[in-house]
C-alpha cells in the first residue's frame, strides 16, 4: 500500500475511535444522569410582618370580667367572661363598661367564647363538653350541643362558625348542627403555632389573641398562614395609661384577651382578663 494511502487509511481508523469513544461518554453521561435524585423545588415561608397599632381612645372595663370574648354586633358591643361562679356574656355599654344586660350560666360552668350568628348567640364551654344557644333578643337558652374537648374561641365567616380549641387548629362548622365541616391548621414560617384564642374574623383574615402573649395574630383564613403579627406588649404606654401588672387579682392569668372588630369605625377593641381599660385600635 502507498505510504499516503496507508496514512490516510490510519487517519479514518482513529477518527472512528474517536467518534466510538464519544458515544459511549454520552451513554454513561446519560445514565449517571438518569440515577441522580431529582430536585425538588422548595416554597420558602416567608415570616409574619411587624402589624403597627394606633391607639384611638381608651374607655373603662369591668375589672370583674374575666373576659373570654368579645365582638360587636349591631354597633352594641358583647363580651364573655369565664370562671366557674362568675361565667356569663352580656351586652356592654361601651362608654361605661357596665352591663346593659346579662346572663349567668350555672356556677359550675366554666364559659369561654361567643359569637352572634343568625340572632342567635353561641357560647362555648371550657371543659363542660357543651355548647349552649339563646336567642339574641331576651337571652333565653334555646338550644344545647355536645362538644368534645376543650372550648376557648368562637367567630364565624358569614357561613361557618370558627372555633378555636388552644391548639393550632381552628374548625370550621356548620351553624345548624355544629358538625365540623374542615380544620384549618394555624402555621408560621417555624410550624405550627398553638394557643390561638380569641377570635374575629374580617374579611378573609381570622385576627386572634395568642394566650399568654402580648401578641395579636392576622390569619389568612384560607391557607392558615401567619401573615402579620402585633405586639402590643406596649398597650397601655401607646394608650396614656400607668400599668403594673402586679395590681392586677391574677397577674399571671390576667392576660390580653378580647378582640373585636367594629366595623363602623374601622377599629379593633382589645382588653385583657379583669382589665381597668379596654382599647379602640387601629392596625397598620
Amino acid at each position: 500500500m502507498p505510504i499516503l494511502s496507508y496514512l490516510r487509511a490510519m487517519k479514518k481508523h482513529v477518527q472512528l475511535l474517536r467518534g466510538l469513544a464519544i458515544s459511549i461518554g454520552l451513554v454513561f453521561t446519560a445514565c449517571n444522569n438518569n440515577n441522580k435524585p431529582k430536585e425538588q423545588s422548595v416554597t420558602a415561608v416567608t415570616s409574619p410582618a411587624f402589624m403597627e397599632y394606633t391607639v384611638v381612645k381608651v374607655y373603662p372595663h369591668d375589672t370583674s370580667s374575666y373576659t373570654e370574648g368579645l365582638l360587636v354586633h349591631n354597633n352594641e358591643l358583647f363580651e364573655s367572661t369565664g370562671r366557674e361562679g362568675f361565667s356569663k356574656f352580656a351586652q356592654v355599654d361601651l362608654a361605661t363598661g357596665k352591663a346593659i344586660r346579662e346572663h349567668y350560666i350555672d356556677k359550675s360552668i366554666f364559659g369561654e367564647g361567643i359569637t352572634i350568628f343568625d340572632n342567635k348567640i353561641y357560647q362555648l364551654t371550657y371543659r363542660s363538653n357543651k355548647v349552649f344557644v339563646y336567642d339574641l333578643k331576651d337571652f333565653k337558652k334555646i338550644a344545647e350541643y355536645p362538644w368534645p374537648g376543650e372550648g376557648w374561641a368562637l367567630t364565624h365567616d358569614g357561613k361557618s362558625l370558627i372555633a378555636s380549641t388552644g391548639t393550632s387548629n381552628l374548625q370550621f362548622l356548620d351553624p345548624n348542627t355544629l358538625q365540623v365541616q374542615k380544620v384549618l391548621s394555624v402555621t408560621d414560617q417555624n410550624g405550627p403555632v398553638n394557643n390561638i384564642n380569641e377570635l374575629e374574623y374580617v374579611d378573609g383574615f381570622i385576627y386572634s389573641n395568642q394566650f399568654l402573649t402580648n401578641n395579636i395574630l392576622k390569619i389568612n383564613a384560607e391557607t392558615g398562614s401567619v401573615v402579620a403579627r402585633a405586639d402590643l406588649t406596649d398597650l397601655f404606654a401607646q394608650g396614656g395609661k400607668v400599668f403594673n401588672p402586679a395590681q392586677l387579682p391574677d397577674p399571671n392569668e390576667d392576660v390580653l384577651n378580647g378582640i373585636a372588630y367594629d366595623s363602623a369605625r374601622g377599629s379593633f377593641f382589645v382588653t385583657g382578663k379583669q382589665w381597668p381599660y379596654l382599647f379602640e385600635v387601629k392596625f397598620r
